[in-house]
């Protein structure tokens, strides 16, 4: 497993870290057993990342993740891990609207009782990176919520700081980086969502924010295991992201990017990862892993080669101006 710096904080982490939100909830049938067994592997081959997030199941995918560690600490395994987990705004619109007020949403009662709740699940007395799930740009002049935070971080509650992007307005957080506001940054970004390129992961880079890097595989269907025919459960997410003639559309534009690899030795999942890591600013991808297979697939991808230049650049052709599918059509 290759590292990477995770900004300007002193710290290197795996380039492929650990999407957790699958072993939470909201992505159909999930056992724990197959959560604990995907972790460990993905650990094992030396994934030293984890993303989770209050809203990953109401806690359960920190509490898993929290278990893991204290069994291989149990173990015997000397190993640094970081977990980075999201604390959500307090009920109302998602994302927020502009007319939402950044002390009600994410006031200071809230965030505390919230870093509270993320301290217990994962077991610890200290949280390695703390973001905000979501934002609005109608909060940049008065970021009250990170000036809450980094009191906390004063306090020793928090290590670092950082925001999920709306994914409306993922260049909403640009204020915030040039402000010194946040320590990392989560972002959309993949050979369909190609405009944090364009400012966001270069101003990041400038400011020395981390950048990690969500949605890689566009919700599975950069895997190419999906036809226009698959079906998703009632309960699962995809089902609402993929509704109506999305998938088929997603489905088209995937087999498009499949031509371009003929010949490259890279399978799509492969490509849809090493190309995300061929920008300079990307600290880490965190695909969701589920299952042990899962965890050696995505790991195993950092031990190729860096992809060629030529590609790199031959695939941009994908970028896919579709619009938002999380609020609509």
């Amino acid at each position: 497993m290759q590292s990477r710096p995770f900004g300007r904080h002193g710290l290197n982490c795996s380039e492929i870290g650990f999407g957790a939100w699958a072993i939470g909830s909201h992505w159909g049938a999930q056992s724990d057993a197959d959560s604990l067994a995907a972790l460990h592997r993905a650990l094992d081959l030396g994934c030293n990342f984890i993303d989770t997030a209050a809203g990953y199941g109401n806690g359960h995918s920190e509490k898993i993740i929290a278990r893991v560690l204290r069994e291989r600490a149990a173990a015997g395994k000397q190993e640094r891990v970081f977990v980075a987990t999201k604390t959500p705004p307090a009920d109302g619109i998602w994302p927020p609207s502009p007319y939402c007020r950044a002390e009600e949403r994410y006031s200071e009662a809230w965030l505390r009782a919230n870093v509270a709740t993320r301290l217990a699940n994962l077991g610890v007395q200290k949280l390695d990176l703390l973001q905000l799930h979501t934002w609005t740009r109608a909060w940049n002049r008065n970021p009250t919520p990170f000036k809450v935070l980094r009191q906390l971080q004063r306090e020793g509650l928090l290590g670092l700081i950082g925001v999920s992007t709306p994914e409306q307005d993922q260049n909403s957080v640009i204020d915030l980086m040039r402000g010194g506001w946040v320590d990392a940054v989560q972002v959309i970004y993949n050979l369909f969502e190609q405009e944090p390129a364009a400012e966001l992961l270069d101003v990041a880079r400038e400011c020395g924010v981390a950048i990690i890097v969500r949605v890689a595989f566009d919700e599975g269907v950069l895997t190419g295991k999906f036809t226009a025919d698959t079906k998703f459960a009632p309960d699962d997410f995809r089902a609402r992201y993929f509704e109506g003639d999305r998938l088929a559309r997603a489905v088209a534009h995937a087999d498009e990017i499949k031509k371009d690899l003929v010949g490259t030795g890279y399978t799509l999942p492969q490509a849809a990862l090493k190309w995300v890591l061929a920008h300079p600013a990307v600290s880490t991808v965190i695909p969701g892993i589920r299952s042990v297979a899962q965890a050696e697939a995505n790991c195993g991808v950092s031990d190729l080669p860096a992809m060629p230049a030529a590609l790199v650049e031959k695939l941009r052709r994908h970028n896919w101006r579709r619009g938002v599918w999380y609020g609509g059509k």
